[in-house]
């Protein structure tokens, strides 16, 4: 029996036994990384440069491409190296450290992304007062905050979760360190309750910002139906659809790899859910707001 004062390193799941499909996964991670980067940074260089993208929208965005960035720099690397020299292994600070961030700039991206929908539903409900409500001091105060949740949560959760008795041996079921999988090594019941706790008054605070999504929704598409044009109603889809596609793939691929029957629950499908929402999001989320955004199109042909 092992604790946590003893743990020099964890062991993190490999993605395959045999050595060519250990290098075929660090060739597959390192395509998504060098085109995550790219994307990613694209968009950065764009909103910094172009003038017509400093509107909220854009600010916005740029905030979102800094959390997509730190999500694929903090979880990929480490797979990568693991995958290229045949190893398992990652330190206690590194798992501490690895936790931290990934939690952090995914608190940061979902109130980020609550924020946007409040955008849309200003710019399309309240057109008049856009001025108002979304001025750029508004803007960098809610940008701000969702920055200060997402480190405010990710310390308490990685504090309450390092400070756990750990005495189930220290191999993990994941490829990078996550919550749920480091709290199975734990023998404390009482820090297990307080964790546990936790992640109850996050998820609880997810499940309002999504409620929030779903009611400005409704109501963007009340106020979009109402337009008389058929062009008006589709720049006005336009602008929310690549929104709206990007929360559908954050909330459904995590609801589904932490919510999923234990009956379907398996190493290898556990696996490709974990890449699924952690990995394949941050990738993604460039080309489908590029893809329908003119503005950003249009910047990115100048550049």
């Amino acid at each position: 029996m092992s604790n946590s004062s003893s743990l020099t390193q964890f062991l993190l799941l490999a993605f395959a036994d045999r050595r060519e499909l250990q290098l075929l996964h660090f060739w597959l991670f390192l395509a998504i990384s060098l085109a995550a980067l790219l994307a990613n940074g694209l968009i950065l260089s764009a909103v910094a440069w172009d003038h017509h993208l400093h509107t909220p929208m854009g600010f916005f965005l740029l905030n979102l491409s800094l959390t997509d960035l730190g999500c694929i720099c903090t979880t990929v690397p480490k797979a990568m190296h693991n995958s290229l020299w045949d190893t398992t292994t990652i330190s206690y600070m590194g798992c501490a450290a690895q936790l931290f961030f990934f939690f952090f700039f995914m608190s940061a991206e979902f109130s980020l992304l609550t924020i946007m929908c409040y955008d849309r539903y200003v710019a399309i409900c309240k057109p008049l007062h856009y001025g108002t409500l979304l001025g750029s001091r508004a803007c960098a105060h809610m940008a701000a905050a969702a920055w200060a949740t997402g480190f405010l949560n990710s310390l308490l959760h990685t504090a309450s979760t390092f400070s756990l008795p750990l005495c189930q041996g220290n191999a993990l079921d994941q490829f990078f360190c996550e919550i749920p999988h480091i709290l199975k090594l734990s023998c404390s019941h009482s820090g297990y309750r307080r964790e546990i706790g936790l992640i109850g008054v996050s998820a609880c605070l997810g499940f309002g910002c999504f409620i929030f999504i779903v009611f400005s929704y409704v109501q963007i598409f009340r106020a979009v139906l109402r337009i008389p044009s058929q062009q008006g109603r589709h720049k006005a889809f336009s602008t929310c659809l690549p929104h709206l596609v990007v929360v559908s793939i954050v909330i459904s691929t995590g609801m589904f790899s932490h919510l999923k029957p234990p009956s379907i629950s398996s190493p290898t499908l556990d696996l490709a859910l974990s890449v699924l929402y952690s990995v394949v999001p941050p990738a993604l989320n460039p080309l489908i707001y590029s893809l329908r955004n003119q503005d950003l199109k249009d910047a990115l042909r100048k550049m």
